[in-house]
C-alpha cells in the first residue's frame, strides 16, 4: 500500500512563504503525474498544481507566479513552494499521486494522505 506523508504546513502572515513536502514510494518514478489539492471549509476540493509525466505543469490561476511544484525522485518527494501567501490560500493541502481532475466533488479527504493545514493571517 502506498502511503503519502505531507509535511510543511503551518501558520504564517500574509506575504510569507511555506514549502510543503510529500514523500511517497511512488515518487521515485519520473513517469508519473502528481499534484497538490486544497480544500478550505465550505469550499470544493480544487487542484492547485500538477506536474504531468511529460514534465508540463499546471497552476490554478490564483496561485500562478506564487507557487511552484517540484519533484525529487531520489528523495521520493514532491514539493510545493508557496510564496507571497494570502489569507485565501488558507486550506488543508493534499499531495496527490493520482490526479483526479481540477475539482473533486466528493472532497479531498479519503483519496490521498491526511493533508497538512496551511493558515495565512492578514
Amino acid at each position: 500500500q502506498v502511503t503519502l506523508v505531507e509535511s510543511g504546513g503551518g501558520s504564517v502572515q500574509a506575504g510569507g512563504s511555506l514549502r510543503l513536502s510529500c514523500r511517497s514510494s511512488r515518487f521515485h518514478e519520473y513517469d508519473l503525474d502528481m499534484g497538490w489539492y486544497r480544500q478550505a471549509p465550505g469550499n470544493e476540493c480544487e487542484l492547485v498544481s500538477k506536474r504531468s509525466r511529460d514534465g508540463s505543469t499546471y497552476y490554478l490561476d490564483s496561485v500562478k507566479g506564487r507557487f511552484t511544484i517540484s519533484h525529487d525522485s531520489a528523495k521520493q518527494t514532491a514539493y510545493l513552494q508557496m510564496n507571497n501567501l494570502k489569507p485565501e490560500d488558507t486550506a488543508v493541502y493534499y499531495c496527490a499521486d493520482v490526479v483526479l481532475g481540477n475539482t473533486v466533488p466528493r472532497g479531498c479527504s479519503g483519496y490521498w494522505g491526511q493533508g497538512t493545514q496551511v493558515t495565512v493571517s492578514s
